[in-house]
């Protein structure tokens, strides 16, 4: 089982150069960072894990500024966000952004993608929080038009793009492409539609929903062999990857703690036991 990583690196924590040369030193499979471009401080979205909002989610750093930076440090080391909001973004200006770390890693990155929790930053985005998944699904589209081989255009609902020389092109053709989101038929339907595999958080009761989630597939003519199913900031433990592992997941994106260095690096010699 491939053991990747994820954490909110910020201006307080080890930096991007320092731990992707210890990741891929020590044999671990990827780094995967999230994204907030900022935290209102006036709002009302519930932070989704309970309690007080971690400080580091109005610290992180710019995701694929960071994961260039640990591409050029680099050889093996898978890249990845988990995940990118999409619907806050231009997706020509992050169709470019992810051909071209794709293409300067030399085919790494996956992109993990959300519909987001904080309405409020959303909002500040000029995103109607009603219509933020169908706009996600929108500009991936769109994306894939513009890393298609040929001149292609898109005309959405909420975007278009006419056909256009848009180089350079992901390594592939086209990147990995996981959507997070909790289990449920809706979230299902639209990893079937639009995403490669599946990015779910911690990854309690996959015995039930992965299942779920290849019938959807399957009733959607994609590959079973293709499903990609990805737990997403697992605190491991034997008993966690025994049983992910009989599910037939191959890779696990691991907590690292949002510290500096010594504290990283600690972490980093807990879970070499796993690999």
């Amino acid at each position: 089982m491939r053991i990747a990583t994820t954490i909110f690196l910020t201006d307080q924590t080890i930096t991007p150069v320092r731990l992707a040369r210890e990741l891929e030193q020590r044999g671990f499979a990827g780094l995967y960072l999230p994204e907030h471009s900022h935290i209102p401080v006036e709002r009302t979205s519930p932070y989704p894990a309970g309690g007080v909002l971690p400080p580091e989610y109005g610290r992180c750093l710019d995701a694929f500024v960071a994961l260039g930076q640990a591409a050029a440090v680099t050889e093996r080391l898978g890249l990845g966000t988990g995940i990118t909001l999409v619907a806050q973004h231009d997706p020509i200006d992050l169709a470019k952004q992810v051909a071209t770390l794709d293409h300067l890693s030399g085919g790494r990155f996956t992109l993990g993608v959300g519909y987001g929790w904080n309405r409020e930053e959303a909002e500040d985005h000029g995103v109607d929080w009603r219509t933020r998944r169908d706009r996600t699904h929108d500009a991936l589209a769109l994306m894939r038009a513009l890393w298609a081989a040929e001149p292609t255009a898109h005309h959405g609902r909420f975007h278009s793009v006419r056909a256009s020389a848009a180089w350079p092109k992901p390594a592939g053709g086209a990147p990995r492409i996981l959507l997070g989101g909790a289990a449920g038929p809706k979230l299902f339907a639209a990893v079937a539609a639009h995403a490669d595999g599946w990015m779910p958080i911690g990854g309690r009761g996959l015995s039930e929903t992965v299942p779920a989630l290849r019938a959807a597939w399957e009733k959607a003519d994609r590959d079973p062999a293709a499903l990609r199913v990805v737990p997403y900031a697992v605190r491991p433990s034997a008993g966690k990857l025994e049983r992910f592992a009989e599910l037939g997941i191959t890779e696990v994106v691991a907590q690292l703690p949002a510290a500096p260095e010594p504290e990283v690096l600690r972490t980093l010699d807990d879970y070499a036991q796993y690999l």
